[in-house]
């Protein structure tokens, strides 16, 4: 059966003028712009199901900042294309697709990112991790979460929400992060001076991180 909600889980771990649509399996409703009809056409069952899912809540959450249906065709490095005034992130992984969006008068990007709530497969984190991180994941209380999914999580939301203001391709191992108990993550990125502070959660089996990038000065 699937669920939806215009705030839901997701948008607890964002301002409130974020607005989320979110789906824990997949809209029956829902079509697409023949542009993305198109684009998506030759791709396998499960990612045009995916596609049209993450538009249709995309859509949603768009209406409520006044923007009217458009296409959300991916631009370079796979992202949408946001109307104009807009910024925004989706991601989706198995029984769960989400969608955050904002003006860009609040936030100049966004980023989130779900996983599976289990760890890491070997040697993933010795990929995308220093020393230093590692250490610092180390320390952590032991049992809670897979603290190395939060950790490969939160560098997926930060480098969505950097990307689509530098467009250029970072290595997930050059973006520092430290995950803290509290349900916050900071990182830095080597491409964009404010990066900050980030919120991360679980809900149904789900881990879900969220990034608000404010706009320069």
């Amino acid at each position: 059966m699937t669920t939806t909600a215009p705030a839901g889980v997701l948008g607890s771990l964002l301002p409130p003028y974020v607005h989320c649509a979110e789906a824990f399996g997949t809209l029956d409703a829902g079509r697409l712009h023949p542009s993305e009809a198109a684009y998506i056409r030759d791709r396998s069952p499960r990612r045009r199901q995916q596609f049209t899912t993450a538009r249709t809540l995309a859509r949603r959450a768009l209406a409520e900042l006044g923007h009217p249906p458009v296409p959300l065709l991916p631009g370079p490095g796979g992202a949408p294309q946001w109307p104009s005034g807009a910024a925004g992130s989706i991601t989706h992984t198995r029984g769960y697709t989400a969608c955050a969006v904002t003006s860009t008068g609040r936030h100049v990007s966004l980023g989130i990112d779900a996983e599976p709530v289990r760890p890491l497969p070997h040697g993933v984190l010795d990929l995308v991790s220093c020393q230093d991180e590692r250490r610092g994941l180390a320390a952590l209380p032991v049992g809670e979460v897979p603290w190395d999914a939060v950790f490969f999580s939160a560098k997926e939301a930060v480098y969505k929400a950097v990307h689509p203001l530098t467009r250029r391709w970072t290595a997930l191992a050059a973006i520092t992060v430290a995950v803290h108990p509290d349900g916050t993550f900071t990182a830095r990125h080597p491409h964009h001076d404010d990066v900050g502070t980030g919120q991360w959660g679980v809900h149904r089996g789900i881990l879900m991180t969220a990034l608000a990038l404010p706009p320069t000065a």
